[in-house]
């Protein structure tokens, strides 16, 4: 099916015709399909986005014109500045932007009795299970039907540490780094399909295996922390109105033009 023929400077091996054909393109061709199956399967799955819920809208917004006014007050006159900020400090203090206002000096609610939280927690449990499933599918039947196989080479050098990763399934300690098994191919494709099936299927496709991996890690790390609170927006309105009670004026609009004609030289 191969054979070797070695020297002193390179390493050179000649495949079957029938392993590129049996063998590596089908894998390739799979991937692609099963991609755009899951892609398809998983719009199918998560229905239509929901829809926002514009006081939790208007609430991260009020936060962000607070978090303007600190950083570029000094664009504007102080009159407006201090106009801006007796409005923002009582209506913090009030708890005028607050999604819930009854909840204004209650606890944070708890995520596992929200149904939004949990449609959410589902939507992705789905896309890691999409991701998952075919994943470990097409691995179980490469290393079932293609253990051992040599498929392609790669057209630069590598250094040795890559061997475990390239030649994963070949017992051969000799074979220059270089060379590339079926397991290795299957990993290869499964981050660099991500081009095709941007290309395909456009830039927000559910068949990238990149984010799966992604999405696998994520995964780990949340589950060695304790599970996450929502943000509790009346401690953060109430640190945000001392911030702005406190805030410093300077203008810099002071002395402009004394700057504009020294930097032209007028």
């Amino acid at each position: 099916m191969y054979a070797f023929a070695l020297d002193s400077f390179e390493q050179t091996m000649f495949l079957d015709p029938a392993i590129r054909n049996w063998v590596l393109f089908p894998i390739m061709i799979i991937m692609i399909l099963v991609g755009i199956l899951r892609h398809q399967l998983t719009i199918i799955m998560s229905g239509e986005p929901p829809k926002p819920d514009i006081k939790e809208i208007r609430q991260g917004k009020a936060l962000m014109r607070a978090q303007a006014l600190l950083s570029h007050c000094s664009y504007i006159p102080i009159s407006a500045v201090e106009a801006r900020k007796r409005y923002l400090c009582k209506a913090f203090e009030d708890g005028e932007y607050l999604q819930d206002k009854s909840k204004k000096n209650g606890a944070p609610a708890n995520p596992m009795m929200d149904p939004k939280s949990m449609d959410v927690m589902m939507d992705g449990m789905k896309k890691q299970m999409m991701g998952m499933v075919p994943q470990t599918l097409i691995m179980g039947w490469i290393q079932f039907f293609f253990t051992g196989f040599i498929l392609i080479r790669l057209p630069f050098p590598l250094g040795a540490r890559f061997k475990s990763m390239l030649q994963a399934g070949i017992m051969t300690p000799n074979m220059d780094v270089s060379w590339v098994s079926s397991l290795s191919w299957y990993f290869l494709n499964l981050f660099g399909l991500r081009g095709v099936f941007s290309l395909i299927l456009g830039g927000e496709n559910s068949a990238d295996g990149m984010r799966d991996m992604q999405a696998m890690s994520a995964m780990g790390i949340a589950g060695q922390q304790q599970p996450g609170q929502p943000q509790d927006y009346t401690k953060i309105f109430s640190g945000m109105k001392e911030s702005l009670s406190i805030l410093h004026y300077e203008s810099d609009l002071n002395d402009v033009h004394k700057r504009v004609l020294a930097k032209y030289d007028f």
